[in-house]
């Protein structure tokens, strides 16, 4: 055989399996877009997510605490309790299940909300720091009688104790006081009834560059004092 005839017979060789091989493949491709083998030649398609239910833990074998709770706008909460940052009930010897919600009560004839708990005690009882901080403003003003406003270690909240009668002796503004350490006694200064002698007790959320005068967020005491 001649040098010329095996390439001939090279060329022809090789044309012929490229013909087997392109007749082979189209083969494979129309099976495989036809209706019998979609299935088995591409990715199921993905299933719905489920509906949010109080049974989507159950049914996928998890517990109630491997359930992840649904999103929530963040919001104020009571420390754990015990903490040393939790709120102790400003006046002494008043436990949280003595205390009413007076946050939403109207004020002022209903102009506004209270936006504030009421505590009631007699007169002279002591009043605590409900939380450590530094004592920002001692105030006199008309509505309030004698009040304090202590603002938070971080600086995003001030509490505000109202109608005081007395302030603790030597106490005075730039102050860190403790949680738990006296800075005055119940009292009916202010716009107080004489008759019904309490502390005032707000929770205003602020800025660490805001003074203690600008306006606040108001947040309810209550939840956060009963360990809500």
């Amino acid at each position: 055989m001649t040098f010329i005839d095996r390439i001939l017979t090279i060329v022809v060789t090789a044309t012929a399996t490229s013909a087997v091989w392109i007749v082979a493949g189209g083969t494979l491709i129309e099976n495989a877009n036809s209706a019998s083998q979609l299935e088995t030649t591409r990715p199921a398609d993905a299933a719905p997510s489920p509906s949010p239910s109080a049974n989507v833990g159950a049914s996928a074998g998890l517990s109630e605490t491997q359930v992840a709770a649904p999103l929530d706008e963040m919001g104020a909460m009571a420390p754990a309790p015990g903490s040393q940052n939790s709120l102790l009930v400003p006046v002494l010897n008043v436990r949280p299940t003595d205390l009413t919600d007076t946050y939403s009560d109207s004020r002022g004839g209903g102009e506004r909300l209270h936006e504030a708990i009421d505590i009631m005690a007699p007169k002279g009882t002591t009043v605590v720091a409900a939380s450590p901080g530094e004592v920002e403003k001692i105030f006199k003003s008309d509505a309030g009688g004698n009040t304090i406003y202590v603002r938070s270690t971080d600086g995003e909240t001030i509490y505000y104790y109202a109608h005081l009668d007395q302030y603790a002796e030597g106490l005075k503004e730039g102050q860190r006081v403790r949680r738990g350490q006296r800075i005055g006694t119940v009292g009916s200064t202010g716009n107080a009834s004489d008759e019904a002698p309490h502390l005032h007790f707000a929770i205003l959320q602020t800025t660490p560059d805001a003074e203690w005068w600008e306006p606040a967020h108001a947040l309810n005491p209550y939840p956060m004092l009963i360990g809500e």
